[in-house]
């Protein structure tokens, strides 16, 4: 059995570290230099256990909720500050700030190519 020591712990995070770093740097700036050579590229993740459940509204795994921002659109997300910005919608907030108005982007489209609608989004958000 392999059995980490504790004064070890620190040492091989650091180890694990670095190069994690110098892959994600590497791979960024390659994607920024040439993104039509980037756009032809594949991306292999390992992903820390088994997807069990694909469904990011009926658990809180993080495997799952790392899928399901890889496949799904969402109303709002974040950026690199961490600051809410559009992603299928704008929105817009009352003068009394109790009511918040969304609009979806024009020609979103479901895998099949039917429209998204309002309704499509009220049904997920009620679920």
């Amino acid at each position: 059995m392999f059995r980490i020591t504790r004064w070890k712990r620190p040492t091989l995070a650091s180890t694990l570290t670095l190069p994690v770093i110098a892959l994600s740097v590497a791979l960024t700036s390659q994607a920024r230099t040439s993104p039509a050579m980037a756009a032809g590229k594949t991306i292999t993740a390992v992903m820390h256990s088994d997807l069990r459940i694909i469904d990011p509204g009926f658990t809180t795994a993080y495997i799952t909720r790392d899928h399901g921002y890889m496949v799904y659109d969402t109303l709002l997300a974040t950026d690199s500050s961490f600051r809410i910005t559009p992603q299928i919608a704008d929105w817009k907030v009352s003068d009394d700030k109790l009511t918040y108005t969304f609009t979806l982007r024009d020609g979103l489209k479901w895998h099949d190519g039917a429209p998204v609608t309002a309704e499509d989004c009220v049904a997920s958000l009620q679920r």
